[in-house]
């Protein structure tokens, strides 16, 4: 017999070893540096199997200091009825105990997570009725634990998979002063969800903090190679064979490693010319996913070890033997002895604690999606009835696993006492998850379904829409279930307010009125039912019937929670204001500006974002500003994420009218790009969008944002307002007219006129250019009669403004002249500059028009310079092609400076726009020649049309042609714009 070097016999396979640790050399080293200068917070991503764990092992003895512990916890893909779970096992595998650490009473709070430490913990505190308020007492608790306990690092693996708890937990961590302890956490990017809290750590992290982010790369083709080796006995691999491997695992090394399995299994190594190969090239094909190879790996286990692994698999948790057995049913005799062969065939693992799972989690998922149907059905059942006689039962994964076995009342029964025990830990988004699961999953009867959306918070929920589902189940319930009329009135109520919070006003609206006969007089229901149907949202409808409503409203029963209380006093004073009414502010400066429990500022929050908008809406900009800032402070100390883009987008929304234009495009683009953001605060970011990018000339991106802001009802009237503008600029009265009409209904007709301080003016405009002056004197006298003497700056400048257009479409031009300048003033006192230059500009044209030429070429070259300078470069163009129409020969004032200004001239940019349309290039073909958007070249084309005075493309082109403008008679550029 020939023997190989190692001292295998020819024919026979060494025993495959653990990989050695290769091709991390220089990540573990900056990781180790990063460490080793606490506090430091390390982010460690990569894909499924690149090797995060086994390099946070490797790092992670050797990190710490002689004082100091290193805890190392794994998130679960399955979220836990308790909060922190995976820092509570952290905790469990690296502490023995809390004797003699003296800890405060604080640290009661932890005895429901640590029932094996009631002897040495302090008595539970008092509970507390607001989830949140636990929550954060249960961090300061732990926070104090891992002081008295010395840790110096905290590692947490698969934070993709964590609960909204643990990511917040991690967020105060890192936001602390001193930050208490270095953190290390591990993550998929491609499972990360898009609003992740974990996308905010690095943005927390103290400047005293050295913060590491890193990507874990596959390995190249050497590195596989010598990983390979590692587990043949450090026999040479053949180049050959390495570059097979690595073509079809991509350098992954859990890939690598379970390939290198199940070619050993398949006895297809062979040794050739000193080097490990594969047995016959031609027909063997190693699996290229991690799936196939384990899927091979398992078959050929016997089937009592098929069994263990199809347990393990349904738990999915790490379990222990007790459990795994009876999910099995095996008899102990022959699942103790299977439960070993999975562990050496490499796919199961024992943990410190006696805890039994799957060593990777794709290898987990890919086996329990092989399991037969019935089989998966039977084995849940069982799973079901062992945990449910854990001493703590996992409520959680009862109701999946009852869920997946069929029976579906017990899985609604332990899914609402998951939710319930994880908004008593704090966990609200957990409990808003287990909630909506529920309520969209199963088949409920009226009353649980009632009550379970009444529990849900729909702002702690992932993505942009987590409504229709509910919607669908709430009007299932509608078409299914034989109600009685109060039943019904409560399902509708609900299915109201959800269709309203969901930006669906006008059918929620129709919704809870159709349930207010019938709920019962003195509920909360009845009451905030009014509140909401008093909101001036939806469809045109006078200011009378909205106020009828608030009066309609009953008085609030003591027996009313003192949170719910809060809540309808918020939402009146919003209403009142929205109708007009003062009586809202001295209401509104009752709100406190502090609160006494997360819950509480929770409300208090959207209570000064709501105001706050309000405040915008009638010109009080300055209250709008305070008011914001309060909400955002309230949602920073109270760490309320599901906040933050509501306040972001009324900010950017203040922002844009008080001319803080610097930064405004990236942070509403950076709203519009976040999938976790809600749909009308998007729409409130691309209404801004639009409007700066229909200041700058980008007209047909300005159009689609105003569209998409348009969805939303609170955007809706200033949306349909910005695109009859961009009407009024083609010509287009009659759509400008069309966009306006129903707007106008909603706004100055109904009497709603805090909503209409955008929409009037334009309104007003069109009906002049439509000659229709009898119809717009019509509307500014409603207007007038709705406003009164108010004190609403915003929409008392609007009014001057839409009495200054009249005037000038009588031909008062003087009269219209004053007016505009009187308006012009109003506007700059607010401060709302871009709208005090457009007014200006009416100034200005007003005075040429009457024939004060010099006056008005003044006002003109101050408003082309102001505008310029603000950024609003489409309208300076405008405003210098006047001056230079004019006056020809005096100097207009350039509207960008340091760029040249070329009047009716084509600029060299726009001449090599035509020239290349005149070769017969798509707007795609001139944007990639000349490496700009195809919104760049159309703006310009348009742009090039109006300076020659043509309509389309074909008569551009024959036009530059005539003119000699393109071609030989070219002249070079002398510049670019």
């Amino acid at each position: 017999m020939v023997t190989t070097r190692s001292g295998t016999r020819s024919g026979q396979l060494p025993a495959l070893s653990v990989p050695r640790f290769v091709g991390r050399d220089r990540e573990l080293t900056a990781l180790g540096d990063a460490l080793g200068r606490p506090p430091a917070v390390v982010l460690l991503e990569g894909e499924a199997g690149i090797g995060k764990t086994r390099l946070l092992r490797e790092l992670l003895p050797s990190s710490s200091g002689p004082d100091g512990r290193v805890l190392i916890g794994a998130c679960p893909p399955l979220r836990e009825p308790y909060t922190l779970g995976a820092v509570v096992d952290a905790v469990r595998e690296g502490v023995g105990g809390v004797a003699g650490l003296r800890l405060s009473g604080l640290a009661g709070a932890l005895r429901p997570l640590f029932p094996e430490w009631d002897a040495d913990l302090p008595p539970a505190p008092e509970p507390l009725g607001d989830a949140t308020a636990a929550r954060h007492r249960l961090f300061r608790a732990f926070v104090e634990l891992l002081n008295r306990l010395g840790v110096a690092v905290l590692a947490l693996e698969d934070v993709h998979w964590a609960d909204e708890a643990t990511l917040e937990f991690l967020l105060f961590l890192v936001s602390r002063r001193p930050q208490p302890v270095s953190v290390v956490v591990t993550y998929r990017p491609e499972e990360l969800p898009p609003d992740s809290l974990l996308l905010r750590l690095s943005s927390r992290v103290p400047a005293d903090a050295h913060l590491v982010r890193m990507t874990l790369k596959p390995l190249g083709v050497a590195e596989s190679a010598t990983f390979v080796s590692s587990m043949l006995a450090d026999e040479h691999v053949s180049a050959e064979f390495a570059a097979f491997l690595h073509s079809r695992t991509e350098g992954v090394p859990l890939a690598l490693e379970e390939s290198v399995r199940l070619m050993h299994a398949r006895a297809d190594l062979i040794r050739q010319n000193g080097a490990w190969a594969r047995r016959r090239l031609d027909h063997i094909e190693v699996p290229p996913t991690i799936r196939d190879a384990v899927l091979e790996r398992v078959a050929r286990l016997r089937p009592d070890t098929r069994t263990v692994l199809y347990a393990a698999a349904v738990l999915a948790d790490p379990a222990d033997y007790p459990t795994l057995r009876a999910v099995t049913g095996l008899p102990d005799e022959r699942a103790s002895a299977q439960v070993a062969e999975a562990v050496g065939c490499g796919l199961l693992r024992e943990d410190g604690r006696g805890q039994w799972s799957f060593r990777h989690s794709l290898a987990c998922r890919a086996v329990y999606e092989a399991i037969p149907a019935q089989e998966r059905r039977c084995m849940h059942l069982r799973a079901g009835r062992a945990l449910e006689a854990a001493p703590l039962p996992p409520v959680a994964q009862l109701a999946r696993h009852f869920r997946e076995a069929g029976d579906v009342e017990a899985s609604r029964r332990y899914a609402e006492q998951a939710a319930d025990l994880s908004a008593e830990a704090g966990d609200v988004a957990t409990s808003a998850l287990l909630l909506h699961n529920l309520v969209t999953t199963v088949a409920l009867p009226v009353e649980a379904l009632v009550r379970l959306v009444t529990k849900i918070q729909f702002q702690s929920l992932p993505g942009s829409d987590p409504y229709s589902k509910v919607l669908e189940s709430l009007q299932s319930a509608l078409r299914t279930q034989a109600l009685t009329p109060a039943q019904e009135a409560l399902v509708r109520f609900q299915l109201g307010r959800v269709l309203m919070v969901a930006g669906a006003m006008e059918t929620g609206r129709c919704e809870i009125a159709d349930a207010v006969p019938h709920l019962p007089p003195d509920s909360l229901e009845a009451a905030r039912a009014r509140i909401l149907l008093a909101l001036p949202l939806g469809a045109a409808r006078p200011v009378a019937e909205h106020l009828r409503w608030l009066r309609e409203a009953p008085p609030v029963a003591p027996s009313i929670a003192s949170h719910e209380r809060l809540r309808l006093f918020l939402e009146r004073s919003f209403a009142l204001i929205m109708l007009g009414e003062e009586v809202g502010w001295v209401e509104a400066r009752q709100i406190p500006d502090d609160a006494t429990s997360p819950q509480e500022a929770a409300l208090i929050a959207i209570g000064h974002t709501n105001i706050g908008e309000a405040a915008m809406r009638w010109g009080r900009y300055g209250e709008a500003r305070r008011r914001l800032a309060r909400a955002l402070a309230l949602a920073e100390d109270h760490q309320l994420l599901g906040h933050f883009g509501s306040i972001a987008s009324t900010a950017a929304h203040l922002d844009w009218f008080t001319g803080a234009w610097a930064g405004l495009p990236e942070r509403v683009a950076a709203l519009l790009d976040d999938d976790g953001v809600r749909l009308k605060d998007r729409c409130e970011a691309a209404l801004v969008a639009g409007l700066i990018q229909a200041a700058g000339g980008d007209r047909d991106v300005a159009e689609q944002r105003l569209r998409f802001a348009r969805h939303d009802d609170q955007q809706h009237v200033e949306a349909a307002a910005a695109l009859a503008c961009l009407h009024l600029y083609d010509g287009d009265v009659d759509e400008a007219l069309r966009i306006t009409d129903e707007p106008t209904d909603i706004t100055v007709r109904s009497g709603i006129w805090p909503r209409a301080a955008e929409i009037a003016p334009v309104r007003v405009a069109a009906l002049v250019a439509a000659g229709q002056l009898d119809r717009a004197a019509d509307l500014v006298a409603t207007f007038a009669r709705a406003l009164g003497d108010v004190d609403a700056p915003a929409p008392q400048a609007s009014l001057v403004v839409c009495r200054a257009l009249l005037a000038e479409g009588e031909g008062q031009l003087s009269r219209a002249a004053a007016l505009f300048a009187q308006a012009a003033a109003a506007w700059e006192a607010l401060p709302r500059p871009y709208g005090a230059l457009l007014t200006r500009e009416h100034h200005g044209r007003c005075l040429l028009a009457a024939g004060r030429e010099q006056a008005g070429l003044a006002v003109l070259s101050d408003v082309a310079r102001a505008l310029s300078d603000l950024g609003a470069h489409h309208d300076a163009d405008r405003v210098t092609r006047c001056l230079r129409e004019r006056a020809p020969s005096s100097r207009a004032p350039r509207a960008r400076r340091g760029r040249p200004s070329y009047g009716n001239r084509l600029s060299p940019r726009e001449r090599e726009v035509v020239r290349l349309l005149v070769g017969g290039r798509t707007n795609r073909q001139i944007a990639d020649a000349l490496v700009v958007s195809t919104q760049t070249v159309a703006s310009q084309l348009k742009s090039a049309m109006r300076k020659l005075d043509v309509s389309s493309r074909t008569a551009l082109a024959i036009r530059v042609v005539e003119l000699g403008l393109v071609g030989d008679q070219e002249q070079p550029p002398d510049g670019d714009e």
